[in-house]
């Protein structure tokens, strides 16, 4: 699903609301998970899953085709974890054991 199926159908379940209007807000809750990330804060959504900034320190890598030395630079990068309830929706209310956060 792209962003703009994702306002097509809420503005589709909530008639009341104009379809810009819809995707002003979307497109704020967007903005507003980016700025935190960018912040280097956490953003959790209960029963989702919670998004962070993890740092890839920098490190001397290889070009795959030619096998040269390459200095890949510092970086973060943005990481997902899945909530518990959207994991034991997706595997069937089976819970695999996995810890959260």
């Amino acid at each position: 699903m792209i962003k703009s199926e994702l306002v097509q159908r809420i503005a589709e379940q909530n008639p009341h609301l104009y379809q810009r209007d819809v995707e002003n807000i979307v497109n704020a809750i967007l903005d507003e998970i980016t700025e935190a990330l960018m912040r280097g804060d956490r953003v959790e959504l209960r029963g989702f899953g919670a998004f962070s900034v993890k740092n890839r320190p920098a490190r001397v890598g290889r070009n795959p085709r030619t096998g040269q030395k390459v200095d890949v630079d510092e970086k973060y990068v943005p990481f997902f974890k899945t909530g518990k309830e959207m994991r034991e929706r997706l595997n069937g209310g089976v819970d695999h054991g996995e810890d959260e956060d």
